[in-house]
């Protein structure tokens, strides 16, 4: 009797074995699922890494891009800016020079006028009548000189002065004892300067 339970239990025992394993299996399983999930998980995470380091790759090469073309427009601004002053500087010095030299046209006009006054005053006159004339042409080619020097029209120092190819034109050198070499000694045409600027040099014979 005893015999008999003991292989009625053995045998119950031994049906409800398989029963127990389907648990460990589903836990199996849902661990696998859990992993797979996981892995999914990691690479969406390091798929939208890389998506996020390729917009911040993008963004930094469009602020690159922009950083590049601001540069290029600053620079642009500054040639333009140094062009303009140039100009302006130059305009103003244009300007100021058209002004200071304004009576350069009409005082080179009337240097053929002023040499004429100049040979016919020398002539001797022989008559009262040739001295009036002489004197009439006196007065107004000292007019003339008085409205030119208002102008900063001046005649050039010559005969004394040392040799100065600036302001004279050497047309002929001599030996003479009396003046220094490299002297003006004689004096063949005027030479006239507007203020600083010479008009024309005068023409003379120096020293050797």
């Amino acid at each position: 009797m005893e015999k008999e339970q003991k292989a009625a239990q053995e045998q119950a025992t031994y049906e409800q074995e398989p029963l127990n394993t389907e648990p460990q299996e589903e836990k199996v399983e849902q661990h696998e699922v859990n992993e797979h999930q996981e892995e999914i998980e990691i690479e969406e995470q390091e798929k939208a890494q890389e998506e996020q380091n390729d917009e911040l790759a993008a963004a930094n090469a469009k602020i690159a891009e922009l950083e590049a073309k601001i540069k290029e427009m600053e620079n642009r601004y500054l040639r333009l800016y140094a062009d303009f002053e140039n100009f302006r500087r130059r305009t103003k010095i244009e300007m100021e020079a058209a002004e200071k030299y304004r009576a350069q046209s009409l005082v080179s006009d009337l240097l053929p006028a002023l040499d004429n006054f100049e040979r016919a005053l020398k002539i001797e006159a022989d008559n009262e009548q040739a001295k009036s004339i002489l004197q009439g042409m006196e007065m107004v080619y000292r007019s003339v000189l008085d409205a030119l020097k208002k102008e900063g029209v001046e005649a050039i120092e010559a005969v004394g002065k040392p040799f100065d190819p600036n302001l004279h034109q050497a047309v002929m050198q001599v030996e003479d004892s009396n003046y220094e070499p490299n002297t003006v000694v004689e004096e063949f045409q005027k030479g006239y300067k507007l203020k600083d600027r010479v008009i024309r040099p005068a023409m003379v014979k120096v020293s050797q």
